[in-house]
């Protein structure tokens, strides 16, 4: 982890000092005052319910090194601090306090870092990427969905002195985050997933998502050689229709490389063969940049994991990964909780937990993978409405209803306000029986409703975004098996 001794921290962060002992050392960073062991920055974030700056008295009590509040500290709380031998900064801005301190300690390492952003699929890759890598260099990657202005840079803050390579997740909910996340970064690798409808709410339209996700491009080195002989490497999928777009506009301008990942022969990096088996698992035949080509499967189901995989392995060729290595890491995978965990429940049903988030695109995916795995039972979808798709969102959750339609499905439960009622009367239209489809409020009455109505031989979809709170109906179905 960082470790700074006082007196650096101000010309690093530009945070303005109050007091403290010049040359005492500061290791590791913490946002939570429960969380402060000796020697730790506290960042006081405030907030709408709580504000870290009341808690840097105990920070200073617990024994922080320093605390960084944004409010001038009072007397009392600086004669605290010098009684504790401790400092104390102030800044405007914590998150920027924390991406400068986190770029200094990046730059020191001396590290590869490998960025990857996206709609959809991001963690997927990212946590791919990482069991890849580590098969030949100390990894730190990003921790379940740590990827905003806070917990990227407290992902670099944590990582080891000794760190080979860092594989950081970049998410954003505005235009400019990606930018200020991949100047901190300074990745010589980033991938791109997908340019999909999350966030059309708050961007506008899918060019101005491109043109968000694209800011990966700023961090990245133009044709600069940083890791044994590599330049800088942008992964994209070869079939995504925005690819061209940012090649032309971002990546070519800048100097970055451009490797693209996906189904066709024309692709750097592709799958060809891809079949899967009963648990939704795939096997291909992955064809790689230099010619070779080996047979390989995933442990992970669904199809969207097959091309999340070939933006790992586009990365992991160039770092020199060897084809035994990849198929080994592709196997043992473990991928952050609910996305599309296949879960065997105690009442004998299979659950698709996918609660953690939801996007049209994402949406789709489980469905498919809904349709694709067997079931001598019933097959139910229990949807939940997807959030920040804003003036689309009516059109988005009809287009998700009417593909779940398509899908023949035994029951389709949608969960939420008029979002969900949007997605409930598109799969009435499209064909489904009336008493196939059910409109739920809130995830509490449709656990009350719903969790003790499965049995054995069903397999069951449980998607929504994180707001709605899916995930207490996927556990209270599965119940003791987890």
């Amino acid at each position: 982890m960082v470790e700074i001794a006082v007196k650096y921290i101000g010309s690093v962060t530009g945070a303005r000092g109050i007091t403290g002992v010049a040359d005492r050392v500061c290791r590791g960073v913490v946002i939570d005052s429960r969380e402060v062991e000796p020697d730790r920055i506290f960042v006081c974030f405030p907030g709408e319910r709580v504000d870290g700056n009341d808690y840097a008295s105990a920070a200073i009590e617990a024994g922080a090194a320093a605390v960084v509040m944004t409010r001038e500290p009072d007397r009392a709380l600086v004669r605290l601090a010098d009684d504790h031998e401790a400092a104390i900064f102030v800044v405007d801005e914590p998150e920027e306090f924390l991406l400068r301190l986190a770029q200094g300690y990046r730059a020191r390492m001396g590290c590869t870092v490998v960025g990857v952003t996206g709609s959809i699929g991001k963690t997927t890759t990212k946590d791919i990427l990482a069991r890849a890598l580590s098969a030949r260099y100390r990894v730190h990657a990003t921790r379940g969905n740590f990827n905003s202005l806070i917990g990227m840079p407290l992902t670099i803050l944590a990582a080891p002195k000794d760190t080979q390579v860092m594989v950081l997740e970049m998410g954003m909910n505005a235009p400019g985050e990606i930018a200020r996340l991949t100047r901190c970064a300074q990745p010589t690798f980033a991938v791109i997933t997908k340019i999909g409808t999350s966030h059309v709410g708050m961007l506008g339209g899918r060019e101005n998502i491109a043109r968000a996700k694209a800011e990966i491009i700023q961090g990245m080195p133009a044709s600069s050689v940083n890791f044994e002989g590599n330049h800088s490497v942008l992964v994209l999928d070869g079939e995504d229709d925005f690819t061209p777009f940012i090649i032309e506009n971002f990546a070519r301008p800048a100097g970055v490389e451009v490797l693209l990942a996906g189904m066709s022969a024309d692709d750097d990096v592709s799958a060809r063969n891809v079949t899967f088996d009963e648990a939704g698992l795939a096997s291909f035949d992955i064809m790689l940049e230099n010619g070779s080509s080996f047979a390989t499967g995933l442990s992970v189901p669904g199809a969207p994991a097959v091309r999340n995989a070939l933006f790992a392995a586009a990365v992991a060729g160039r770092m020199g990964i060897p084809q035994y290595e990849l198929d080994q890491a592709f196997h043992d995978l473990a991928i952050t909780a609910r996305r599309q965990q296949v879960v065997d429940a105690a009442c004998g049903a299979r659950v698709i937990d996918d609660s953690y988030n939801a996007s049209p695109e994402s949406m789709a995916a489980g469905l498919d993978l809904l349709a694709t795995l067997p079931a001598a039972g019933d097959r139910v979808a229990v949807l939940g409405e997807m959030g920040e798709l804003g003036d689309e969102g009516a059109r988005l959750h009809a287009l998700v209803g009417s593909y779940a339609a398509a899908k023949k499905l035994d029951l389709l439960v949608c969960v939420g306000g008029d979002n969900a009622r949007e997605m409930a009367a598109a799969a009435r239209l499209m064909g489904m029986a009336p008493d196939a489809v059910v409109e739920v409020d809130s995830a509490e009455r449709a656990l009350k409703r719903f969790g003790a109505a499965f049995g054995a031989g069903d397999l069951v979809l449980v998607k929504g975004s994180h707001a709605v709170g899916l995930d207490r109906f996927a556990e209270g179905v599965v119940g003791d098996a987890r």
